[in-house]
């Protein structure tokens, strides 16, 4: 999504505000996080030098004697971000919000992110909490969030992902 379209979807709230402030980010850099937080999934955003991705893991914590669980979510910011290492190849099937329809796109497995900045932020349903913490150094990812940073980063780099189209699959039918 361009800039000005992400920009209108949002207005940061008073205590999105104090945050910003406190951690001494631009509000433009803060928007792929609340984005994350708010509507889900994986941001990013180019904006003049500035390039800024969020990336979102979920981890579901279940006991099976009270039958009770919840899922804690983990979304990363990361300030203009480089990928250090990609490993393996996974085949998936992915849709683009700049694309009408999904396509079958080859990601690696493992990615291992740097950035000038990282902030992680625990999104804790029991609690009812958001907790911000600075990251030091380089994170690594596999699977489903090694994909979004795959993801996020061609956005980044105004790179077209290049899949083989749904609609090219066949069907076929068992007995």
């Amino acid at each position: 999504m361009e800039y000005l379209e992400l920009k209108k979807l949002l207005k940061f709230s008073i205590k999105e505000k104090e945050v910003i402030k406190k951690l001494d980010l631009p509000e433009d850099a803060f928007l792929p996080l609340i984005f994350s937080i708010r509507f889900g999934g994986d941001w990013s955003l180019n904006k003049n030098s500035k390039k800024v991705m969020s990336i979102k893991e979920k981890l579901t914590r279940y006991d099976e004697e009270k039958k009770v669980g919840y899922t804690l979510e983990r979304v990363y910011l990361f300030l203009n971000p480089e990928v250090l290492k990609q490993e393996g190849a996974v085949y998936r099937l992915e849709k683009c919000s700049n694309k009408n329809e999904r396509e079958m796109v080859k990601r690696p497995y493992k990615v291992t992110v740097a950035a000038d900045y990282i902030l992680e932020a625990i999104l804790d349903p029991i609690e009812s909490k958001i907790k911000l913490k600075k990251i030091d150094s380089p994170l690594e990812f596999t699977g489903s969030s090694a994909y979004g940073v795959s993801h996020e980063m061609e956005h980044l780099e105004n790179r077209e992902t290049t899949g083989k189209p749904f609609w090219e699959f066949e069907y076929e039918i068992e007995d």
